[in-house]
């Protein structure tokens, strides 16, 4: 150990890079494998142990569904290409380590407003561990602000617990669920995963049916939040949460089962479906006392993970 303290044996306590570029790009590679793998067979197994967090549950689930809908695969598979990848690869001490992969996918146009950017978050949990991506947003070029850099020019990681930003990231998902059930507290730019979304909720009307949603804030071990600074100041998060809708029929009528949600189901559905969905959100937050002090939902992307009948 130095005479500082900061160094341990194993690396615990010294501030290095996550990973290097060779090591940042054969984790996207193994990833696209196995992820063009399990989506071909529909087979959730082929690439378990490459996700993890928001992105693993969604994947996972997803697959399963579809693995028994299509017990012979998928007919219409496109094999995923991730190329152009920018490695963003934070410095900080101990673990979990992780870094941002920016890349552009075969899924949309190179130009115009059909242009996007894939950004993958692949966290590694210990010395012995694999990289498992976690995060998965899709936004356009012109909505990623620059980052900040440090003196070595790494990017510089946002603590969960930051007082420099308008909301810090371990509050953020508390807020994103407490907002969308109450209103409350007002922290989010109007828009289709805030206002919208409440706005469309509090008026889904159908005729013998009532609907109830609950939202819970999801924090802890893969599903933390994780966040880059930006150079004005702000910063770019990942979180998760997860979200609830209850369907009650009237008496003599029952709600509706897709084949994804049968899929997916325990319980019979007798007069009450619940659904279970989990989320992963991009936010770009801003720091304390800017502009109008809202963070701006960048992406979103749920997933339905499991359903109950009674």
């Amino acid at each position: 150990m130095t005479a500082s303290g900061c160094v341990t044996v194993h690396g615990e306590l010294e501030v290095v890079p996550a990973a290097t570029r060779s090591e940042a790009a054969q984790a996207l590679k193994d990833f696209t494998s196995a992820y063009n793998a399990a989506d071909k067979a529909y087979d959730p197994a082929l690439d378990a142990d490459e996700v993890g967090g928001s992105l693993g549950a969604i994947n996972q689930a997803g697959l399963k569904a579809r693995q028994k809908n299509n017990p012979n695969g998928n007919a219409n598979h496109r094999t995923l290409e991730l190329t152009d990848a920018t490695y963003v690869i934070p410095k900080k001490a101990g673990w979990p380590r992780w870094f941002l992969a920016d890349t552009d996918s075969n899924r949309d146009q190179d130009s115009g407003k059909q242009d996007t950017r894939w950004l993958l978050v692949f966290v590694k949990s210990g010395p012995g561990a694999g990289w498992r991506a976690v995060y998965l947003s899709v936004v356009a070029p012109s909505q990623l602000p620059g980052f900040a850099k440090d003196a070595d020019g790494r990017a510089e990681p946002v603590p969960e617990d930051s007082a420099g930003l308008a909301v810090a990231p371990r509050e953020l998902s508390k807020q994103y669920t407490g907002y969308l059930q109450k209103g409350t507290p007002d922290v989010f730019t109007p828009g289709a995963a805030t206002s919208l979304w409440r706005t469309t909720r509090q008026n889904t009307r159908r005729a013998g049916f009532s609907y109830q949603y609950i939202d819970q804030p999801l924090t802890g071990g893969a599903f933390g939040p994780l966040g880059l600074k930006t150079e004005d100041g702000g910063a770019l998060v990942f979180f998760s949460s997860k979200h609830f809708e209850r369907q009650t029929a009237a008496k003599g009528l029952r709600p509706e089962v897709t084949p994804d949600v049968q899929a997916l189901l325990s319980g019979e559905v007798q007069s009450t479906l619940t659904k279970e969905r989990v989320s992963s959100q991009l936010v770009y937050v801003p720091k304390r006392g800017a502009g109008t002090g809202k963070v701006t939902v960048l992406n979103r992307l749920p997933g339905l993970t499991s359903a109950k009948g009674s």
